[in-house]
């Protein structure tokens, strides 16, 4: 198939359409740098025009046109993922989701948004009216719930409600099709949510999204200070496990990390002290301070509830999750990340045989969430680059020898990132909806290979 983008554009000139090539190329960006070796890979990478539509009808009449001309499309909220699933392999049109912004309704216990609204806002429209959202992204800020459900898997929040993977996470998305004809579906329970959620956007583009709210609680953030980063995982666990805190955040940081990387933290923890911070309820603040004054090496070191008058601290949310390797690049611009998941039963043999193996060169950096109820650590530590043979050899090491699963951040597939496997179910929908697959194409490996097969043995975050 040739692409006939002249006729497409043609086409679709009484849009809001952008075809400036510094701001085509700006908004064919995401966070892919944050990977050196998506870096060396895409950073050339380009659309040859943006389109915003400004409601599903707009949607609908680009996702035909350019069916109609063979012109791939890649949709695009905030572009703050770090895979580069937002990155337009092919060229043709992202599809920017900015005019797509408005919070539809609040009901008594969900709210119904468009895609392109920042999470950000979402929050603010539930808090306005005493609820609150369930999961966001320390991007909360600036990434789109589209952008989030498309491309994310977990966040703050997960420590209480589980991943995006929990099916009571999602109660709805409306997407589009690419066909001749698109289609606006509702897909509704977890077979069909899953064939949009997590899967950048190969499926379809999402419109509209419905997700449960809950009554608004008053949190407070807290760091502490622990004697040794182990020490700081017991006791992220013994939190983490009672019932009786009601927590949002539960993220632990070898000493190296705050003391190199979080300025505005470093003078409130002693030099070699690992830090934890958390996130509870109001109602449930003084428990942890019991807890954290009954556990050997941990001190309290600042509530928020408690600052000074006039002293303005970052949300803890925004040092943690992929905050963390954001404020780390900003000081650093060699460094870059890995994400894996730790077997609870064994965690700390496995950690133990990451540091003796790697020292410094992997700093780690935990989020506590829970998987089918159980509280698991996944690890999101922080490597110092000094080349992509040696950053493909640590993956390699942790994997085959270490045996802890690594959900690669270097890779630009749903497959070969060790998140989500494709499975004949996801691929058939594709079919269906995009027949052509020229809906972000690159991105799925078995739409291009179907007798494609993950390595053996391979551990994937969602199971399906």
């Amino acid at each position: 198939m040739t692409a006939d983008i002249a006729a497409c554009r043609a086409a679709l000139a009484h849009l809001d359409i952008d075809d400036n090539p510094k701001t085509v190329r700006q908004k064919s960006r995401d966070f892919f740098w944050y990977s050196p070796i998506l870096k060396e890979q895409l950073e050339d990478l380009t659309a040859d025009l943006v389109i915003a539509p400004r409601s599903v009808e707009e949607v609908v009449e680009v996702l035909a046109t350019c069916w109609k001309h063979n012109v791939p499309v890649t949709t695009r909220g905030a572009g703050t993922g770090n895979y580069g699933q937002a990155m337009p392999l092919f060229g043709g049109v992202v599809l920017h989701m900015k005019h797509m912004n408005e919070v539809l309704k609040i009901g008594a216990d969900y709210f119904i948004a468009q895609g392109g609204t920042v999470i950000g806002d979402i929050e603010q429209s539930l808090r306005d009216v005493g609820k609150e959202i369930r999961l966001f992204p320390s991007t909360m800020g600036s990434a789109t719930i589209g952008g989030f459900v498309a491309g994310g898997s977990s966040g703050v929040g997960a420590i209480r409600w589980g991943g995006l993977r929990n099916p009571a996470n999602i109660r709805r998305l409306r997407l589009v099709t690419m066909e001749e004809t698109p289609r606006v579906l509702d897909l509704i329970g977890e077979t069909d949510i899953s064939k949009a959620a997590h899967a950048y956007g190969v499926n379809g583009v999402i419109v509209e999204v419905e997700m449960p709210a809950d009554p608004a609680i008053a949190w407070i953030d807290v760091i502490i200070g622990v004697d040794s980063f182990e020490k700081s995982c017991e006791l992220a666990l013994l939190i983490g496990d009672d019932d009786t805190l009601c927590k949002r955040m539960l993220s632990n940081f070898e000493a190296e990390i705050p003391q190199n990387y979080f300025g505005r933290h470093r003078p409130l923890l002693q030099a070699d002290e690992a830090m934890l911070a958390v996130t509870v309820s109001k109602d449930s603040i003084d428990r942890l301070v019991e807890i954290v004054d009954g556990f050997e090496g941990a001190t309290l070191r600042v509530r928020y509830d408690q600052l000074d008058a006039g002293t303005r601290l970052p949300a803890v949310f925004e040092l943690a999750w992929n905050h963390t390797t954001l404020r780390a690049l900003r000081t650093d611009p060699t460094i870059t990340y890995l994400q894996m998941m730790l077997a609870r039963p064994t965690m700390f043999e496995t950690l133990r045989a990451i540091k003796s193996r790697f020292g410094d060169e992997l700093m780690m950096h935990f989020e506590f969430t829970r998987f089918s109820g159980v509280v698991t650590p996944v690890g999101i530590p922080l490597v110092r680059h000094t080349s992509n043979a040696r950053l493909e050899e640590i993956i390699q090491i942790l994997e085959l020898e270490i045996g802890a699963p690594v959900f690669n951040p270097h890779r630009i597939t749903l497959e070969e990132g060790g998140m989500k496997k494709t499975n004949p179910h996801q691929l058939a929908f594709k079919r269906q909806a995009d027949p052509k697959g020229l809906m972000n194409p690159g991105k799925m490996i078995a739409w291009d290979d179907p007798d494609w097969a993950p390595t053996p043995g391979k551990t994937y975050l969602f199971a399906e």
